[in-house]
């Protein structure tokens, strides 16, 4: 009795010591239960594939990794022909009317495959490399999107080139480098464009539809304070990222210089995701306050005929809770609103939190200064890159666009990248 004790302890705390572990402990605390009791196990031939039957799930034991899925779960996800289209791959199993209390009437597995045959006899298939990317477990260790994260000095030593129109238009292979590149480092270039607005625009349609905003299609602006917005005049602007006052910022964004005639004006970039991942090292508790705390971003617009007051609340960053993956940031100092959302004893939490992140951001080693010039085209990842500019004379005029970024990453995936 004592012995089949320590090996249902010892299974169980294998399984514990392989999840992965975040600095969420809420989330990480949800998944620490106590250990059910083993109803029955059974072992293959090869001692990466076992799996083990329990009350309420199964845990399977494959090329290293301890999975448990619950039953309602792998009923739900069965493949077979009358659950699943795989012509459309569309779910046809209606889940409302799976048993939430189901359970396995039968389980057993060969070399590649796991059987579960339910209590009215039909079969469900997993292939045991399937379970371990589908798993929970499994997407803790994964990312949704590779990176390159950059400051300055690493973002030179790259040499990222830029891809040239023609081969931007009309390859696929140049079009295919210019994706790869932005989804690594969430910076792209196409050189040798004509300076107009209408070029500009080909450019831009070339990997996604352009999204209509209150600012038009394709804007184009030059320093003009009667729009009521710092981006307007000729004063230095701090990195941020745009349209935080959406409820979905914008993804994806382009400038280009069509003309400068003075000085200054130097475009000012910082890899977000490089800085916040610099506050995790460093100051774990400050990332997951600015993961929590939600805030206010407002755009408000009252000049001649322009009426806006738009709202976008959500936190500064933005994470797949299983994996702790940063996927968007929300930093814009000059459109965030009243600090309304928080109760008072959290408040110098989060202020602190947030100076350490602003801190980051302007160390003189995370900014990368680039001249936009005409002919240049920059595309920018909004959700990680933040731009700012120098003070600037003379007259310039800038033009470019929001794109929609399902239609870029859907451009990335159709090329065989993963994004």
């Amino acid at each position: 009795m004592l012995c089949r004790r320590l090996a249902r302890l010892y299974a169980g705390s294998r399984c514990l010591l392989n999840r992965p572990v975040g600095h969420h402990g809420s989330w990480q605390r949800s998944l620490k239960e106590a250990l059910p009791i083993v109803t029955h196990r059974h072992h293959t031939a090869q001692a990466s594939r076992t799996w083990h039957l329990h009350d309420d799930h199964l845990e399977v034991h494959y090329a290293d990794t301890c999975m448990r899925f619950d039953y309602i779960w792998l009923r739900d996800h069965c493949r077979s022909a009358s659950c699943y289209n795989t012509k459309t791959n569309q779910r046809s199993l209606d889940t409302a009317s799976v048993d939430l209390g189901i359970r396995p009437k039968l389980v057993r597995n060969d070399e590649t495959t796991l059987y579960i045959t339910w209590p009215d006899d039909h079969i469900t298939r997993y292939g045991f490399e399937w379970l371990q990317k589908n798993s929970f477990e499994g997407q803790a260790h994964q990312t949704v999107q590779p990176r390159i994260l950059w400051n300055a000095e690493t973002y030179k030593q790259a040499q990222m080139p830029s891809v040239t129109l023609k081969s931007f238009l009309e390859t696929e292979d140049g079009l295919r480098d210019f994706l790869k590149t932005f989804l690594l480092y969430g910076l792209a270039f196409v050189e040798d464009v004509p300076a107009t607005r209408e070029d500009t625009e080909r450019v831009a349609r070339r990997v996604s539809l352009i999204r209509e905003t209150i600012y038009g299609r394709m804007w184009d602006f030059t320093s003009d304070f009667s729009r009521g917005d710092t981006a307007y005049t000729k004063l230095a602007l701090d990195c941020h990222t745009d349209t935080t006052y959406f409820q979905e910022p914008c993804g994806m964004q382009l400038f280009h210089c069509l003309r400068h005639d003075g000085t200054g004006g130097r475009t000012l970039l910082v890899d977000g995701f490089y800085a916040a991942q610099e506050v995790l090292h460093k100051y774990p508790e400050d990332f997951e306050m600015l993961c929590k705390v939600p805030l206010r971003h407002e755009y408000i617009e009252h000049v001649r005929e322009c009426h806006n007051h738009m709202v976008g609340i959500g936190p500064i960053l933005n994470i797949y809770p299983w994996n702790n993956e940063l996927y968007l940031i929300r930093y814009n100092n000059y459109d965030r609103a009243v600090i309304n959302t928080v109760p008072y004893n959290i408040v110098r939490r989060w202020y602190a939190a947030h100076r350490a992140l602003t801190t980051e951001l302007r160390r003189p080693e995370n900014e990368l200064w680039v001249k936009l010039k005409p002919g240049k085209v920059m595309f920018v990842d909004n959700w990680r890159v933040l731009h700012g500019r120098e003070a600037f004379t003379g007259y310039r005029q800038l033009c470019g666009c929001y794109l929609n970024r399902d239609d870029v990453l859907n451009a990335a995936r159709l090329m065989g990248l993963q994004a």
